[in-house]
């Protein structure tokens, strides 16, 4: 998926300035499918405006200057359906805790400790915040969306529960056993 269609999505919901639409992207309903920035929104909006995919607007504010406000076409309509009738990417999870817990034989217990918690927090923070967004929804497919979201966490963060004595009992392993073969 691209910024086109993240674009052409946003605007299916209705009109929205460039702002409001990276606004969306970044933190609302729509901030967990693509990464999307001022600098890709305005490029993409400007080549769905010349393909004839969305229409803009002016409209004039006292002592602000003018907004710019985006609205799909029914091109841009077809355009997104065809989009998303495409078979979806895999999705894509980095996670920098993760790499952690894959060295961990290699560092300190309170460092692997550390992270662990660290992740708890911000997974548990996530949790609340996707409920927040669910509570605030009206549309059904995106309350689904969003709760579909809460199970994914609230499973992370369970088996991060369960399982987080298993990766610290790992911590420092390897450090161990250097300085054993050190000290030989």
């Amino acid at each position: 998926m691209n910024v086109r269609t993240l674009c052409l999505a946003i605007l299916s919901f209705g009109e929205s300035t460039g702002y409001e639409i990276k606004k969306q992207s970044v933190d609302g309903k729509f901030s967990y499918f693509v990464d999307a920035s001022f600098g890709s929104i305005y490029p993409a909006l400007a080549r769905l405006e010349a393909d004839g995919l969305v229409t803009s607007r002016q409209e004039i504010q006292p002592g602000k200057p003018p907004r710019k406000i985006y609205a799909i076409t029914d091109a841009g309509q077809a355009a997104l359906v065809e989009a998303l009738s495409e078979p979806p990417g895999r999705d894509i999870f980095r996670s920098e805790f993760l790499l952690i817990a894959m060295c961990a034989k290699s560092l300190p217990q309170h460092v692997v400790t550390g992270a662990i918690e660290a992740r708890i927090q911000a997974i548990e923070e996530e949790v609340e915040q996707l409920r927040h967004v669910v509570a605030e929804l009206d549309d059904e497919a995106a309350i689904w969306t969003a709760q579909y979201g809460v199970t994914c966490k609230a499973q992370a963060l369970a088996n991060l529960r369960e399982t987080r004595a298993d990766l610290e009992k790992l911590a420092g392993s390897r450090l161990s056993n250097t300085n054993a073969n050190a000290a030989e």
